[in-house]
């Protein structure tokens, strides 16, 4: 979400593309932020389709694909795209350091603490744990060790963070019992305010940093490769789809093989019943249960069955999920980036888009605001979630940001934020 994570200077608005071959190039940092807004806006739109739009049905069309696509992996775009974004605060190509080094710190510790307080705001609300705001808070201070690492070694250390830490992720929430949770949260002053505690944003959480972080170094390594080169394209455009590839097809090659995928069904509701499944809270993306988006203690979506360390469902936190949704990620920024810098007459259509990833926060809160104000509406995801209603949450964005756009350069929670940020000049 553009300042949620970018620089304290917005990228310029998007120009209109070369009317002739002559025309002077498009720089290609601006051709790379334009992809990456451009990727922003398709996550923003992806969550609009977890929150607001209809279930996909099993077997169904490209429609129902998409949504089914758009469940967990919108958010873990997010997640990737924010970890790229703080490159552009700490340094793209090489880190800042001395005291410009300390006043991005200081920036980055300005944004997290906002967005603590706006997330867990929300969290207040019947839109509950699925605010991904108060977990961006924690993302971003549990990068500050690693803003000053090379590309290579926080690729790194993304592979260790998502072979390891599902691992990790389970064994600890096996260990977790009601009455320890509730002991925790006494002495939590964010859970006994918003419900959502520190607790939650590390371990038990929608999107727990303990396995989130993957998407986040990961997107920290792709902000310091030059997106522009043929080298690094060619390379990512077989790491992105080879990783998609090992995510969910690896597990769902060993979940058959080894007859997990019956076992993992067996307590569910029959998955050719969506309604059956809303009602009981057993969704495939937690994010999309009836009335409570908060996971239950001790193992995620799966429960506390170790069998779901071999599933990749969106929110599993398995390391399939991990791999593939990454993989995802790396695919969609490649391509987007690409097509800007290559095809420019693009950009004049997809202008309006693009504003869309230039104000993400805006759009985000804006759109949990507008769920929760619709008639009759007690809880999350709306009760008249639909295609209609999600063509119009996508309609009413893009046109607000292409209006809003034409005269401000950021958005207004954007800009509030920007200049709260200002506050790190003084930094010494």
């Amino acid at each position: 979400m553009t300042e949620i994570e970018s620089a304290d200077k917005a990228p310029p608005r998007p120009l209109p593309a070369p009317e002739s071959a002559t025309a002077t190039a498009r720089p290609a940092p601006m051709a790379r932020l334009v992809g990456v807004d451009l990727a922003r806006a398709l996550a923003v739109f992806g969550m609009f389709a977890v929150h607001v739009g209809p279930f996909p049905s099993p077997g169904g069309g490209v429609g129902d694909w998409f949504l089914g696509l758009a469940s967990g992996r919108a958010s873990a775009l997010f997640a990737t795209l924010a970890g790229f974004s703080l490159m552009l605060i700490a340094g793209r190509r090489e880190p800042r350091t001395g005291l410009a080094g300390r006043q991005a710190r200081a920036r980055i510790v300005i944004r997290a603490v906002i967005l603590l307080v706006l997330g867990s705001a929300l969290a207040m609300t019947n839109f509950g744990g699925a605010g991904i705001l108060n977990f961006y808070a924690l993302y971003f201070l549990l990068s500050l060790p690693l803003l000053r690492l090379r590309a290579r070694t926080l690729a790194i250390t993304a592979v260790a963070l998502a072979v390891v830490t599902p691992q990790v992720a389970f064994g600890l929430r096996a260990l977790l019992t009601e009455s320890i949770v509730n002991s925790i949260d006494a002495y939590d002053p964010i859970a006994r305010l918003s419900g959502v505690g520190v607790l939650d944003l590390l371990l038990t959480g929608l999107y727990p940093a303990i396995t989130w972080m993957t998407f986040v170094v990961t997107g920290m390594a792709l902000g310091r490769l030059d997106l522009t080169s043929g080298a690094v394209q060619r390379r990512l455009a077989v790491v992105g789809p080879a990783l998609i590839g090992f995510g969910y097809g690896v597990s769902w090659l060993v979940l058959r093989l080894s007859g997990g995928t019956q076992k993992i069904t067996a307590g569910m509701p029959d998955m050719k019943d969506p309604g059956a499944m809303k009602d009981s809270g057993a969704m495939p993306d937690p994010g999309m249960t009836s009335g409570s988006f908060d996971m239950p203690v001790g193992g995620g979506l799966w429960g506390p069955d170790a069998w779901g360390l071999l599933a990749a469902e969106p929110h599993s936190g398995s390391t399939f999920d991990l791999i593939g949704s990454i993989g995802i990620a790396i695919t969609v920024l490649l391509c987007l980036t690409v097509a800007m810098d290559r095809l420019p007459w693009l950009r004049r259509p997809v202008t309006p888009i693009i504003a869309v990833g230039t104000m993400s926060l805006t759009l985000y809160v804006g759109h949990i605001l507008v769920i929760l104000a619709l008639p009759g509406e007690a809880a999350t995801p709306p009760q008249s979630a639909s295609a209609a209603l999600l063509l119009s949450f996508i309609v009413g964005a893009t046109l607000f940001a292409a209006i809003w756009s034409r005269f401000f350069r950021r958005g207004p929670l954007e800009y509030l934020l920007n200049g709260a940020t200002k506050l790190a000049k003084h930094v010494r």
